[in-house]
């Protein structure tokens, strides 16, 4: 081996052996960085912002991956942790879920008591209530006289679900082919006279029917919309 071709093959070891040492730098950086990040974990953002007092549903966060070591120890990272729980106060939308941002709902409030009436399965619930719906409660009465007209009325309005029971197979009145075959009991947070009202239309309505109302949507609706007549429907 003459002169030029040691000193080329000493070019070519100190090439390999650049190449091992930037090799061998990229890799302290990855390490050092993934030292500094870590593994990363499920966390929730609002997608828009909830009221307070609003019971919160899955829909309302989006899942993101961030750096497990970037997150508060209190931030929320299984969504579970939001059943039967409402808002403390007002959560804004892009703000990463909190456990201090919920509390769990309250059971009764002063002046309200548990009132619970069955409800038909199909017309009345669909699967879509569930504890901590708010909904207005709609029951539709005949006319006392054959003359008078029927009625549907809103006899409740935002009343809090809490609790949803199993569908229960009713017996079939003989003398009413529309009877429900299936109905669902329904636990209500009510005051008093909302509970008189309610057990009234579960006695002696024709049917009742539960609407979801959304959440944050919680309005008064004036006595004039209440009642419902079709001849005076223009």
């Amino acid at each position: 081996m003459n002169s030029r071709q040691r000193r080329g093959v000493i070019l070519l070891l100190l090439s390999v052996l650049c190449a091992l040492g930037a090799f061998a730098g990229v890799l302290s950086v990855i390490d050092d960085v993934n030292s500094k990040v870590g593994p990363e974990v499920s966390a929730y953002e609002l997608r828009s912002d909830i009221a307070p007092y609003t019971a919160l549903e899955e829909g309302q966060f989006k899942k993101i991956e961030m750096p497990k070591r970037w997150l508060s120890q209190n931030a929320v990272t299984d969504l579970a942790a939001i059943r039967d729980k409402i808002a403390v106060t007002t959560l804004k939308k892009g703000s990463l879920l909190q456990s201090d941002m919920i509390v769990d709902q309250p059971a009764l409030q002063p002046g309200q008591q548990e009132v619970a009436i069955m409800v038909d399965a199909a017309t009345g619930v669909a699967g879509k209530i569930r504890p901590g719906s708010s909904v207005n409660v709609y029951a539709t009465f005949e006319g006392a006289r054959d003359s008078d007209p029927d009625q549907s009325k809103i006899i409740v309005t935002n009343a809090r679900v809490l609790d949803v029971g199993e569908i229960t197979a009713l017996e079939p009145d003989r003398n009413d082919r529309d009877s429900a075959t299936d109905a669902v009991p329904i636990t209500f947070a009510l005051s008093t006279l909302d509970a008189q009202r309610i057990t009234y239309a579960e006695s002696f309505a024709k049917r009742v029917r539960l609407a979801l109302v959304a959440p944050g949507g919680a309005t008064t609706i004036p006595d004039q919309d209440r009642t419902y007549e079709l001849v005076t429907d223009k």
